[in-house]
């Protein structure tokens, strides 16, 4: 069997201007060289009103268990200013030892590591006791509405069993082997809308000023201390975002105020804990001042650890070999796939070096994608021992 060159690949990939959710035509090029490989495939399209369509591919190798299933997706953010980047971020290049384009980093390298590795550990196992999956989205930096989210519920009306998943994240902060991602804070955001009375800016008491109202509330919120973390996370924190008042005149009181605020929030609490805490302070400070109130919540995901099991042990230890450090086990950083992923089997995270991703001139060092290869051809060769 021919193997494939993680190299090769990785420019392959982001030659396709996947911006998300927009596919290019990404997921029938990868779906063709699993197929090569031996992969049974099936592209899943999801759509919801409200969001774009978006298109996802599963794979598997093999119908026994268990079932070692990798996690990532071919969608990338927008480039930015082309202007600002030294190459076009759809035209990979290799300078100095990196490979630059926009996804480079974040996270087509990864997958093309991941397909390098599966064809070089299948050369050398024709029959391996188990199965190999992907479940590679269209929807992981946009909405992630009908990706990974609809693929799980998908494969459990199929019954297909996972026994557990890598997702290729860029786990690192600056050296490949430093951490792995065994869980993840929680994501809420809320928008809050205060609705006071217009009127003259000399006639304050003639009006009700719905700025000096989201400004306590904004003050108040800021000023909660939710919990000190654990020896697992980090403190929940929460970030105000965004403040908006629509008045283009400047004689005159608004109506309305708005703010946008996110809490990442760690175990010791859950979306719908902080929702009513809050709630009651919107209730309290917006009675006190005699106006009312809308919030609005989106939840991303809900506080996550994977209890950390012998394959995760075993992972740990491949990466120390090739990369001579201990990665340490985290769940710092934002929300990834592996929220949707960990109600079907346990999973961890681990990929490239994260400095570069989303920024002009996204780029992987040559060495690490090769070293990468390794770990995950290394974990293959381990997991179906």
């Amino acid at each position: 069997m021919k193997t494939l060159n993680e190299l090769q690949l990785a420019k392959e990939l982001i030659r396709f201007p996947s911006i998300t959710p927009v596919d290019a035509g990404v997921m029938k090029f990868l779906e063709k060289k699993l197929k090569r490989l031996g992969f049974k495939t099936k592209t899943l399209e999801f759509k919801e009103k409200g969001f774009k369509p978006v298109k996802n591919l599963y794979a598997r190798f093999g119908s026994r268990s268990p079932n070692l299933c990798y996690a990532g997706h071919l969608d990338v953010v927008p480039p930015g200013n082309v202007k600002d980047w030294t190459i076009n971020p759809f035209r990979p290049t290799v300078k100095k030892g990196y490979l630059i384009g926009r996804g480079a980093n974040d996270m087509k390298s990864s997958i093309a590591a991941f397909v390098s590795a599966v064809s070089v550990f299948l050369s050398k196992n024709k029959r391996f006791k188990g199965s190999i999956s992907l479940l590679i989205t269209g929807d992981e930096e946009g909405d992630a509405v009908n990706g990974t989210k609809k693929v799980v519920e998908f494969l459990k009306r199929e019954r297909e069993k996972i026994n557990f998943c890598i997702v290729g994240e860029p786990t690192n902060p600056n050296i490949l082997g430093e951490m792995i991602k065994i869980g993840r804070r929680g994501s809420l955001t809320g928008k809050l809308v205060i609705y006071g009375s217009q009127g003259h800016v000399a006639y304050p008491y003639r009006a009700n000023n719905p700025s000096t109202i989201i400004v306590n509330i904004l003050k108040e919120l800021k000023n909660i201390k939710f919990d000190n973390g654990n020896r697992d996370f980090q403190p929940t924190n929460l970030e105000v975002t965004k403040i908006s008042i629509n008045n283009s005149a400047d004689n005159v009181i608004p109506a309305t105020a708005e703010a946008t605020f996110n809490i990442r929030f760690n175990n010791k609490h859950s979306s719908n804990s902080l929702k009513k805490r809050l709630n009651k302070i919107f209730k309290e400070i917006s009675k006190k001042h005699k106006s009312k109130f809308k919030i609005e919540y989106r939840i991303s995901g809900e506080a996550f650890l994977t209890k950390p099991n012998k394959t995760t042990f075993m992972i740990q230890n491949i990466i120390k070999k090739i990369t001579k450090l201990k990665p340490k086990l985290s769940t710092t950083g934002g929300t990834s796939d592996l929220r949707f992923i960990r109600t079907m089997c346990p999973g961890l995270e681990f990929g490239l070096v994260g400095k570069t991703m989303h920024k002009v001139d996204e780029a992987v060092s040559l060495k690490d994608l090769k070293n990468l290869t390794k770990i995950y051809e290394s974990i293959l060769q381990n997991y179906f021992k």
